[in-house]
């Protein structure tokens, strides 16, 4: 079982934060960097060149074994036996009323060793439920949440950054692609996945290496335009891509058809898995509210937990709302009925005292030029 921390943890990286004037806020049970210059001018940094992120609060869990592919397609949504080693997928863990415990990332790391990277707030969570369905295989969990450090390299210098400080030919990774290597001589897992909607890389270390590979890409980035990103613009940067959050768009009340995941769902896998009666049912009676994007058309800010209205009838929430950076305009993800979720539907969101006009809008709100099919999106 997962060891519980009642105290806020620091990363590795804690210190060379503080030096850098980060305001640090508590997240997820960690103490993390919401911001250094500004939310605007990471945001952008990301958007143009580049930020470097510490997202050692990630949960990393390891699963090998004989057993180990077939034991995660009974655990997840998705089907871990069809990914090619050095490949990954966006999936979920879900309860077997099939609500949302988490959603995840699983890396192919051998013919039999995988990695599940789970939200920071639901490690524990995910690895005690991970422990329990794998039992009784031939499998072997070894969560390694607080022994290894993720620092991720975001935007469209990544690669320029990346490059001279790594043994990998980072032009032959495909996008959801993970390879080991070395990054700053020391060893590494490098992986072509983010959470900003640019291109970039997550590079998995272990603790005691986290400062150097840090430094390593600092220095070389700088000179680049690249800058420390903190939470604050992770956010705005998410949003503007479509992605969805845990705490927001995703819980134990949402299923992945509901907030337009159903992809991840693999009904057709063979075999059963936890949640599959309740998702089978979930599908064909069809969603109860769909997650939609909103474009705010009169003055203010549409946040988390603001009701939404067709006239004087509420019919859905808020979960994620901002000033985007890059549109210049407020966007907003929110779940509605399914008969408002058309793209053109005009709804009002309540801003403070006022109902301010709104319109139903495809996702993602931004999409990089070139990009290549996002799995989280």
């Amino acid at each position: 079982m997962a060891q519980v921390h009642d105290a806020p943890l620091a990363t590795p990286l804690a210190d060379r934060h503080q030096a850098l004037g980060a305001r640090i806020v508590e997240f997820g049970g960690w103490l993390m960097p919401l911001q250094y210059a500004g939310i605007i001018e990471e945001h952008r940094a990301v958007r143009s060149r580049a930020g470097l992120f510490d997202l050692s609060h990630m949960g990393e869990l390891f699963v090998e074994g004989s057993e180990a592919a077939a034991a995660l397609g009974y655990a997840l949504t998705t089907e871990p036996a069809g990914l090619k080693v050095g490949r990954a997928q966006y999936s979920m863990i879900c309860f077997p009323d099939g609500g949302i415990l988490d959603d995840l990332i699983v890396y192919r790391l051998g013919e039999e060793r995988f990695m599940v990277v789970a939200n920071a707030s639901n490690a524990t969570a995910v690895s005690d439920a991970l422990a329990a369905r794998l039992a009784g295989r031939h499998v072997v969990l070894d969560d390694r949440s607080l022994a290894t450090a993720l620092v991720a390299i975001q935007g469209p210098l990544a690669a320029a950054i990346l490059a001279p400080l790594t043994d990998m030919a980072l032009s032959d990774m495909p996008y959801y692609g993970i390879a080991e290597g070395n990054v700053a001589r020391v060893p590494a897992l490098i992986a072509r996945t983010g959470y900003t909607g640019e291109d970039g890389f997550e590079v998995i270390v272990d603790v005691a290496a986290a400062g150097r590979v840090w430094d390593a890409l600092l220095e070389v980035g700088q000179p680049m335009g690249a800058v420390p990103v903190g939470l604050g613009a992770r956010d705005t940067l998410r949003l503007e891509a479509g992605m969805p959050l845990y705490g927001n768009e995703l819980g134990p009340d949402t299923t992945p058809f509901e907030a337009r995941l159903g992809r991840v769902v693999k009904l057709a896998k063979d075999g059963d898995f936890v949640g599959r009666a309740a998702l089978e049912k979930a599908s064909a009676e069809g969603p109860r509210k769909l997650l939609v994007g909103l474009v705010v058309r009169g003055r203010g800010i549409a946040r988390h937990g603001y009701d939404v209205f067709v006239g004087d009838r509420p019919i859905g929430v808020v979960t994620s709302g901002t000033q985007s950076p890059t549109l210049g305009q407020p966007i907003a993800m929110a779940y509605v009925t399914p008969s408002e979720a058309e793209p053109g539907t005009i709804v009002a969101v309540g801003i403070r005292d006022q109902r301010v006009p709104a319109e139903v809008v495809p996702m993602p709100f931004y999409q990089r030029p070139a990009q290549t099919t996002d799995a989280r999106a």
